[in-house]
């Protein structure tokens, strides 16, 4: 296979190996710690979960933090990338800790949720300076390549982190803190595998390291203007149309993720364990989506450009996603969450490489950080309208008719300026 020709190429560049070992550690006790505060907020027998309280957990866990993600880009372009990996995933691995003790201590949810949202924070630094980092380890014949199966490798662990973390809550009894505490070992490896970078090596150059943390922070709202005006400027203007794009493509997978939730929780299953479990299935069919994006993608791009491929991307959710969300069944609404998958993550690659190659490095993690805002916000915003469109049961066909629609407006005004 050519994935695996290009795996291998890609495995001789030791620091690209060493780097995706620092991604598959951290992105898989991301789907560890993930699951584990899905089955305790959603899935708890005793909570009778709602899409509005679903909706408000994603708020309280990701729109926060929206105000986090700037601040990362400024201080990425300043902080050796290295250390960020080292103390980011150390801290993360403490504050998961302290979750699992909360969970156990039955304290009121805020405590809680402010718990997970430091976790998650935290979590803003390192994925956006794994981003960043991509290019000093890989050239640039072979970007393309990286994009596509760095990433997805790791959103691969993620996956395998939360089947993990269903096998240790069989294991522990369905207990949720012993899940995070398994997070919270991973958390500490990933630490411990960035010790195995040079700290210079990941950048980012001399000229824009800013070692004063006051001056970093006084200068955020400068650094900002200058990173919008250098993604307006024309030789980015591609990247400005590819990061729109994305940003409403997970504004849809957004709004499918709660209706999938609550079709788990309720209308398919009778129990809250009958549904985590149809909620793994689909987990692991949306990551055999992921998969085929990065087998799928590098020969897509070499032939349509990154712009040609997000259009096919989201031309394709457009037509399957409504033949197959409508009947409301698991074997269809199961075969949209490969779709999905694959359509989300080929598309994100596509803009990753587009943002990695036409930005300059100094402002890539700024940038790549804004990036996250706008997927959180969307995703919130998505969670948000779906809260007010979809029944109890999570059977909704003017939220499935409404997301095919804006796929489809995203490919159309995305060939449209590939045209142009």
């Amino acid at each position: 296979m050519a994935v695996v020709r290009d795996l291998r190429v890609l495995l001789r560049f030791q620091n690209f190996r060493r780097l995706l070992g620092i991604r598959l550690l951290s992105q898989g006790a991301d789907g560890v710690y993930q699951v584990a505060l899905a089955t305790y907020v959603v899935f708890s027998p005793e909570k009778q979960t709602s899409a509005a309280s679903i909706a408000s957990a994603m708020a309280v866990l990701l729109l926060p933090y929206s105000l986090i993600g700037p601040f990362a880009g400024v201080l990425l372009d300043r902080w050796r990338r290295r250390q960020v990996f080292l103390y980011g995933n150390m801290l993360r691995a403490a504050l998961a800790c302290v979750t699992a003790v909360l969970m156990l201590s039955h304290v009121p949810a805020g405590l809680f949720y402010a718990s997970a949202l430091c976790v998650t924070a935290v979590n803003r630094f390192v994925l956006a300076g794994l981003s960043a980092a991509l290019p000093r380890v890989v050239d640039s014949d072979r970007l393309v390549i990286a994009n596509s199966l760095s990433p997805t490798a790791g959103t691969l662990a993620a996956t395998a982190g939360g089947g993990l973390a269903f096998a240790v809550r069989l294991v522990a009894s369905d207990s949720d803190a012993a899940v995070v505490l398994v997070g919270a070992a991973l958390y500490l490896c990933a630490a411990l595998a960035s010790l195995r970078i040079s700290p210079e090596l990941l950048g980012p150059e001399q000229p824009w390291v800013r070692p004063s943390l006051r001056a970093a922070l006084a200068g955020t709202a400068r650094g900002l203007v200058a990173g919008v005006r250098h993604l307006a400027e024309p030789a980015r203007r591609e990247a400005a149309w590819a990061l729109l794009a994305m940003t409403l493509m997970r504004f849809c997978y957004g709004a499918l993720t709660v209706m999938m939730l609550m079709l788990c929780r309720y209308a398919w299953s009778s129990g809250s364990d009958d549904g985590l479990a149809l909620l793994g299935l689909a987990v692991g069919i949306s990551g055999a989506g992921f998969f085929a994006a990065a087998v799928v993608t590098p020969w897509a791009v070499g032939r349509l450009g990154p712009g040609g491929w997000i259009v096919v991307c989201a031309g394709t959710a457009a037509v399957l996603e409504p033949a197959l969300g409508l009947p409301f069944t698991p074997p269809p609404v199961l075969a949209a969450a490969f779709v999905l998958g694959l359509t989300t993550q080929g598309a994100k690659i596509a803009t990753d490489t587009v943002v990695q190659s036409s930005v300059d490095d100094g402002y890539r993690g700024r940038i790549f950080s804004v990036y996250d805002v706008l997927f959180n916000v969307a995703f919130v915003g998505a969670a948000a309208v779906a809260a007010l469109i979809l029944p109890s049961d999570g059977r909704s066909a003017p939220l499935v008719v409404t997301v095919a629609l804006l796929y489809a407006a995203v490919a159309a005004s995305m060939a449209r300026f590939e045209r142009r």
